[in-house]
């Protein structure tokens, strides 16, 4: 009999967000398929669970992607995480689904729901996200400049964007650059953690609070 790949949402900050069924599924499984090692590892010792652990990021080849078939096949059950909140969202994990399902559609994908930065920082914005557009990070280099010119194009609801620290400044004058006026915006980070903030202003108000100051965590823009 196949075994079972469970897909499991993980905090995204604060530990004591795991769920009950996340960290029973995280418990019985006998492997544990991570985006990074060593950040799933600091939430198996807060669980105080030992588990068998094996790399799944944007780097892994084919030849581990067919490995990972074959436990499956002879009937290993599989946890995939992320390295905090839900996999394939702005994540890699969809490469490892895809392949699953192409090369044993018999084999149970069984997602265990939980916490989302993307859903957390809607949740508390203010905004009305009855409808939103959701596009990730900006290129680093190559289509960068397209991007900023089709978020432009969305006018009918709010566009979320996250970015990396040592990016932000670089994204924020995109946007003064493309947009060509100073509008409104949110930029949260650091959600659900000691530091979280929630600020709200005008993008040259932005880009004056940023500036000089210590960046760290992920930030999600927020352009309502």
């Amino acid at each position: 009999m196949e075994g079972k790949l469970y897909i499991v949402a993980t905090p995204i900050g604060n530990l004591e967000d795991i769920t009950k069924r996340a960290e029973k599924t995280l418990k019985e499984v006998d492997i544990i398929l991570a985006e990074d090692t060593r950040v799933t590892q600091k939430l198996l010792n807060h669980l105080n669970l030992k588990k068998t652990v094996w790399r799944c990021d944007d780097y892994v080849t084919k030849f581990q992607f067919e490995k990972i078939l074959t436990e499956l096949k002879n009937g290993k059950t599989m946890a995939l995480v992320t390295d905090a909140g839900t996999p394939n969202i702005a994540d890699p994990g969809y490469k490892l689904i895809s392949f699953i399902r192409k090369g044993n559609p018999n084999i149970k994908i069984i997602p265990i729901p939980g916490p989302s930065a993307l859903t957390t920082a809607i949740s508390f914005s203010g905004i009305n996200a009855n409808q939103f557009t959701f596009v990730g990070y900006p290129p680093h280099k190559k289509g960068r400049g397209q991007f900023f010119k089709l978020i432009k194009n969305i006018q009918f609801h709010p566009i979320i964007i996250f970015e990396s620290p040592h990016r932000l400044l670089k994204t924020l004058n995109d946007l003064e650059k493309y947009y060509q006026e100073n509008f409104h915006l949110i930029i949260v980070k650091e959600l659900t953690k000691i530091y979280e903030e929630f600020w709200e202003g005008d993008l040259k108000s932005a880009q004056n609070y940023f500036t000089g100051k210590k960046r760290k965590g992920e930030f999600i823009i927020i352009i309502p």
